[in-house]
């Protein structure tokens, strides 16, 4: 039996391979066009974020010129009230923006899937638990329990990070839950039941590689909502503080000068064009991985 199934997990492999290699090739038409141009998105933001102190021409939170400059040759994206280059302080705020929302998403996805499965595969009184205290966590809409939480905790981006994780949890928890119930009733794993396997191993073995497809495409889809919220914390006051150059941030700042749109213009694209590079991912893994969703 425990032969059998690394064949049968490997025989999968190749087509996983050769979806992928169809799915990135740019002669397959222009269906794939919007994934590639997604790929270098992303790609391209991380490079910025990590090099931007090497050849940035301007401080992000220091004098640049004059303020409220709009767009010229000196200051493609203008300056703000302050005087600052918005285009530095725009690629600048990737480093915030991202990685506080990839955090946020790796520990969500951690905690929700392990409690999950745990809910999903021994059942009782954990599972009872369990879902009911996502099913209360989920009552609430996303935002407005964000905004709760970050509020009673203090503005920072930490708080704003700590809010994000509780509300987004319970997704996972409820989507590794099913899957596992699925999972937990299939063939293979009733005959590691009847080889007198352990229940840690028959858990991590033969249940959980087979629940992660949908937990990856999901969460490929969520980082885009979690920037937007963390911009959206920010915006209110209850994530970044001046004068960190954080996008959600420095849109509040453009509020304030609304006839001077630029202030607002280069953070607003920042988030759209992040945004929708990781929605195009997610559509994409969900070709790869799931074809029958096609």
């Amino acid at each position: 039996m425990s032969a059998a199934l690394p064949e049968a997990a490997t025989a999968v492999r190749p087509g996983r391979l050769r979806r992928l290699a169809a799915l990135l090739d740019p002669r397959a038409g222009p269906a794939r066009w919007p994934i590639l141009i997604a790929l270098v998105t992303i790609l391209a933001w991380v490079v910025v974020g990590a090099t931007i102190d090497l050849w940035a021409p301007y401080d992000p939170v220091a004098l640049a010129g004059r303020r409220l400059q709009p767009p010229n040759a000196s200051h493609w994206l203008g300056t703000d009230a302050l005087g600052r280059d918005v285009l530095v302080r725009t690629l600048y705020g990737v480093r915030f923006s991202l990685p506080i929302a990839a955090g946020v998403l790796v520990t969500a996805v951690a905690i929700g899937c392990v409690l999950g499965a745990l809910a999903g595969f021994f059942g009782g009184l954990l599972d009872g638990v369990l879902m009911r205290l996502a099913d209360v966590t989920l009552s609430f809409p996303a935002m407005l329990l964000a905004m709760a939480i970050a509020a009673s905790l203090g503005p920072g981006l930490f708080n704003a990070g700590l809010a994000m994780v509780i509300v987004w949890w319970p997704i996972y928890a409820r989507l590794m839950r099913a899957q596992v119930l699925s999972v937990r009733s299939l063939e293979h794993v009733d005959a590691a039941v009847a080889m007198g396997a352990s229940s840690p191993r028959i858990l991590v073995r033969h249940v959980l590689p087979l629940c992660w497809t949908p937990i990856l495409v999901n969460a490929t889809v969520d980082i885009s909502q979690i920037i937007l919220l963390v911009a959206g914390l920010s915006f209110i006051g209850l994530g970044a503080r001046p004068p960190t150059p954080e996008w959600g941030q420095m849109i509040a700042e453009g509020a304030t000068n609304f006839y001077n749109w630029w202030i607002a213009a280069g953070p607003g694209l920042a988030i759209l064009a992040l945004s929708l590079a990781f929605s195009f991912i997610g559509d994409g893994l969900r070709d790869l991985l799931d074809p029958r969703s096609r």
